[in-house]
């Protein structure tokens, strides 16, 4: 349409789009393809494909009741006493609201600052071990609610300090070429796994008793009462599955073969549009107890809750809780710095904002920043740590390449906070499909691993295989960097130990690594104030490397071009610098 593409010209050539280099704004770093309506499309799929973290999020930490105080005596009594259901059932409410609320502030700032594609939210998983291992079910463990949740507000602090001396950078630049390629691969299988399953997804699997897993796609009401799994007679006769592949999979797909804008929005809008009417079998407001609570709150269409309960209730009587205080600290800290590392940098590979060279991506120092305060502000909230969702992979698909796309989410997020009851009742078999696609998307990186010298394709395969099978980021991180530094390490010794006689007979297929890191150890911003750059928080926009005669010369063009002067000649040198860079 001819309006859409005066308008993306229009917008690109403002101060928005030199601010967010879409393409057409004469930035150096201009994102090819990245024009505004693209951005709001891709920010669009990206929320939809996460808002189910509104719901999940609420019911998980719930289970731990929060701030309530449960009575004393077996747990069955605390489920059983009536005023400790109403205060779980309202901190449940205050957790839809905060959850809503943190998401768009990540989000929102991380599109801001850092100009990546990327969304952030309560992280699955995290929230789950705060629930159910720190609290525990009805607060059973030894932590309480409000300490768990100094322990993250602790844990975010510390990570603004990695975050700043360029600690979490470094890491994500020293990891090996080859696990960070499959990084990518297994996240989009850990995606795949999750919309296959029940509680994310389309329930074409679930776990087992005699195999780790099995075809299932039957409906909730025909589950084993003590296994809890699928009867054999009755699976794949779910509608709700079926609804989900081929409205929200086969659909989609066909839309996307064909190039169609806002594919994955459109089957998502599809497959809910379907399963609100009560009267049919795909519903997702079956009339029992749950779906009767789920559809009244679904006709309130508009509705604001108030926090209450979770809303500033740190404790910092710590003392107490010294070591298990201190084991939860820990876990946050690794489990969240592995898998936020993990995502990012994953979800820039997808984007092609990976920088060749220094083996980053533009934007780092400030999307850790950002993320790391974020998990402050949260447990302010009663919230577990905010992560880089995944699911951003969805609006990456759809085109999103800069921060704009992050920025939508994020107001979508925050008009959630009043429209909780329409997008709490998106259902899951609506976004399963979805995570598939994204899933096969993001598996296309795997052609480019290294799988002719084993000392890097084992160690990738393992971070590939262990994702998805333990349904954890971090752990197939660790397992493909521990093996790497292992089978390495052992090659190095023998070589040293044989005096360079007994190699490989494939050693020179081997990808380069080494600790040191091209641009250095210290965070680009310290290099910068260290060498008397007045505004050192602003990056260089043509080279990851300072000092350089062109570079400073490009820089001082730059400084004219944002003054509005020499506007003609800072073109004809971003032409140059790019035909440079293609020779």
């Amino acid at each position: 349409m001819g309006w859409i593409h005066n308008t993306n010209q229009k917008i690109a050539s403002s101060k928005v789009g030199w601010w967010f280099r879409l393409d057409g704004s004469g930035h150096p770093k201009a994102r090819k393809d990245s024009f505004f309506f693209t951005e709001i499309r891709a920010g669009l799929a990206t929320f939809f494909a996460m808002a189910y973290i509104i719901a999940v999020n609420a019911s998980i930490v719930a289970d731990s009741g929060g701030s309530c105080v449960c009575p004393p005596g077996p747990q069955a009594i605390c489920d059983a006493d009536q005023d400790y259901a109403l205060c779980k059932s309202e901190v449940k409410r205050d957790l839809v609201t905060a959850t809503a609320a943190i998401s768009a502030f990540g989000s929102f700032f991380m599109g801001l600052l850092s100009n990546l594609p990327v969304a952030i939210a309560p992280g699955m998983g995290l929230n789950a071990y705060l629930a159910y291992t720190v609290v525990g079910f009805n607060g059973s463990k030894s932590v309480p609610y409000e300490v768990a949740l100094t322990s993250i507000f602790v844990e975010g602090w510390i990570f603004f300090g990695l975050a700043i001396l360029g600690m979490r950078q470094w890491l994500a630049r020293a990891i090996p070429k080859s696990i960070k390629l499959a990084t990518s691969v297994g996240i989009g299988l850990f995606l795949t796994l999750i919309g296959l399953t029940y509680s994310e997804g389309i329930g074409l699997v679930q776990g087992a008793t005699a195999t780790p897993m099995e075809l299932a796609g039957c409906p909730q009401d025909r589950m084993d009462l003590e296994t809890g799994l699928c009867i054999d007679a009755y699976k794949m006769r779910n509608p709700v599955m079926w609804i989900g592949i081929f409205c929200g999979g086969i659909f989609t797909s066909v839309l996307m073969m064909y190039r169609v804008k806002g594919a994955i929005i459109f089957g998502i809008i599809l497959v809910s549009i379907i399963s609100w009417p009560r009267s049919t079998p795909v519903t997702y407001f079956p009339y029992n107890e749950l779906g009767n609570a789920n559809f009244d709150f679904f006709r309130k269409v508009v509705d604001f809750h108030q926090i209450k309960r979770t809303l500033n209730v740190q404790s910092w009587s710590i003392g107490e809780y010294g070591g298990q205080f201190g084991l939860a600290l820990v876990t946050f800290l690794y489990v969240d710095i592995l898998d936020t590392t993990g995502t990012l940098y994953s979800m820039a590979q997808y984007a092609n904002l990976i920088d060749p060279v220094t083996q980053d991506f533009e934007g780092s120092s400030v999307a850790y920043m950002v993320d790391s305060i974020t998990i402050s502000i949260g447990a302010l909230l009663g919230t577990p740590p905010v992560t880089a969702f995944v699911e951003s992979g969805a609006g990456i698909g759809e085109g999103g390449k800069t921060g704009l796309t992050a920025m939508v989410t994020g107001i979508c997020f925050f008009i959630a906070i009043f429209f909780a009851p329409i997008f709490a009742s998106i259902p899951p078999w609506a976004t399963g499909c979805v995570l598939i696609l994204v899933g096969s998307m993001m598996v296309q990186s795997v052609t480019k691993i290294n799988w002719k010298y084993m000392g890097d394709s084992i160690p990738a395969f393992l971070t590939i295989a262990i994702m998805p099978f333990t349904y954890s980021i971090a752990d197939g991180l660790i397992a493909g960097v521990c093996t790497y530094i292992l089978l390495n390490t052992t090659v190095w010794l023998i070589e040293l130990a044989s005096r360079g006689r007994i190699v490989p007979p494939n050693k020179a297929d081997k990808e380069p690594w080494t600790w040191r890191i091209p641009g250095g150890f210290l965070p680009p911003w310290v290099v910068r104030l260290s060498r008397g750059k007045k505004d050192f928080w602003r990056e260089d926009p043509i080279s990851s490397f300072e000092g350089e005669p062109e570079v400073e010369a490009v820089n001082e063009k730059l400084e004219r071009k944002a003054s509005g002067s020499d506007n003609v000649e800072m073109a004809k040198l971003s032409q140059e610098k790019g035909d440079e860079k293609t020779v």
